[in-house]
């Protein structure tokens, strides 16, 4: 047997007892099947991401600083000394949910470890993580407790890249130069060891985790992801997964984009190749054929704090982009990144508000529908659920409202902001509605159809 396969052997036993009592979840899920879990994810539609670590520090994006250096004014060595002087002290847990709750989102995404290494839980198997800061409580403890307690789903980003870890790369190196992992090393078995050792971890010691959100970057086959698909289903069976692993996953994300169509199965849609989407804009996939699918987006142009970042998206359009997604069956993952001392900014909070303002009126056209049969018409988005089609009214018509294509006979009209009936007469598959003069909300107006 050669030194490595004795250091790994070794490693793999001291690694395994020291969690071996944590093999076996000790709590209840709260869904008997993965396919109840998925029904659960389709029907709550949003959702908070957040981007924390030590880089909120220096108003940088997390991770990508020290993999291209010319996307942050700051050093490797700067970047990694971050961690001495992080102690977000007015950090709440239960704010962060009471604000997600606040804007009407149904469950949560925490990033666990960025690309960086860094871990915000207090994991066994590296000194470089959240408990060795001048704060010195685990992070992710506080909020899955929370959460728990406040019946808030949680699920967890954890990034299969790490700079950070000498069996990933070449740690002897600028992260730039090997950011992409080295699996042909020798060390990468080892690697793949400490990502199973750190999701067991984070699947055993934390309740409850309703997805683990992969963001394996380019070349995602060298993880192997069917051991950790295997590992996630043993230790949690109803928890879904994305698809950032090298598998299409549960679901699929497309990032800081909507597509133009709605995803099915067989189609795997992306922002730089927009042929697919052509081809599939204003289809309506059967039932059987939809694959679920998560737009993440940020409200400015960053994922983690920047104060320099004053680029907000307006409330408006952060609503119109939740009804944009639900209206193709998707949900929209929205990003928060909290300031160093664990707060989240005013204009954040703000637009969350906001949005959650707009859903306690609207929300029955959202939550538990499904992409709506009218698709590609500029003016309106539609969703459906049961007996219902929800209209939204992006430009409010000047004189009668007509629309074509619904499926089944419209029996009654009537707008879902304080209920008002509508007149409405159809003739050859085409339904006109009688509106007032004036939108009912300035954002987007709903017009529920029962058919």
């Amino acid at each position: 047997m050669s030194a490595y396969s004795q250091h790994r052997r070794e490693f793999l036993r001291v690694a395994l007892a020291a969690t071996s009592l944590s093999f076996t979840p000790t709590f209840a899920w709260p869904f008997g099947s993965e396919e109840e879990q998925a029904a659960w994810y389709r029907n709550a539609k949003f959702g908070m991401f957040i981007h924390w670590g030590p880089y909120s520090l220096a108003s940088v994006e997390a991770s990508w600083p020290i993999m291209t250096p010319t996307a942050g004014g700051i050093t490797e060595a700067e970047y990694r000394d971050l961690p001495k002087r992080f102690n977000p002290t007015k950090f709440n847990p239960h704010a962060f949910v009471d604000l997600a709750r606040a804007a009407g989102q149904q469950y949560m995404v925490f990033t666990t470890k960025h690309h960086d290494g860094f871990c915000m839980f207090d994991t066994s198997y590296t000194d470089y993580k959240i408990t060795n800061t001048p704060y010195g409580k685990d992070i992710v403890k506080q909020l899955a407790d929370a959460c728990k307690e406040r019946g808030m789903p949680l699920g967890f980003y954890y990034s299969p890249p790490d700079m950070h870890h000498p069996a990933f790369r070449d740690t002897s190196k600028l992260a730039k130069e090997n950011w992409g992992g080295e699996p042909a090393r020798p060390e990468w078995p080892l690697y793949l060891d400490y990502m199973q050792l750190q999701l067991t971890e984070l699947l055993t010691g934390y309740g409850p985790v309703a997805l683990i959100w992969f963001d394996g970057l380019h070349h995602q086959e060298k993880y192997g992801g069917i051991r950790f698909l295997d590992l996630i289903h043993k230790l949690q069976p109803a928890t879904l997964v994305n698809d950032r692993i090298g598998l299409p996953g549960d679901y699929q994300t497309p990032e800081q984009f909507i597509p133009s169509g709605i995803p099915t199965k067989d189609v795997r849609f992306n922002a730089v190749d927009t042929s697919v989407q052509q081809k599939l804009k204003n289809m309506i996939p059967r039932p059987e054929d939809f694959q679920l699918w998560e737009t993440c987006m940020t409200i400015n142009n960053t994922w983690a704090y920047n104060s320099h970042d004053h680029e907000y998206k307006s409330a408006q359009m952060l609503i119109r982009s939740l009804v944009e997604v639900a209206s193709r069956g998707g949900n929209f993952l929205l990003n928060v990144g909290p300031q160093p001392d664990g707060l989240i900014q005013p204009e954040f909070q703000e637009r969350l508000r906001a949005i959650g303002s707009w859903l306690s009126v609207n929300g029955e056209s959202i939550y538990g529908t499904t992409y709506g049969p009218v698709q590609g018409v500029s003016s309106i988005r539609t969703t459906a659920k049961k007996d219902k089609i929800f209209v939204h009214v992006f430009d409010w018509p000047r004189g009668p409202f007509e629309i074509n294509g619904l499926q089944g006979r419209a029996l009654s009209a009537y707008l879902l902001a304080g209920g008002q009936p509508l007149k409405m007469e159809e003739s050859e598959g085409k339904l006109r509605i009688e509106l007032p003069p004036q939108p009912p909300d300035p954002n987007v107006s709903v017009i529920a159809l029962r058919v």
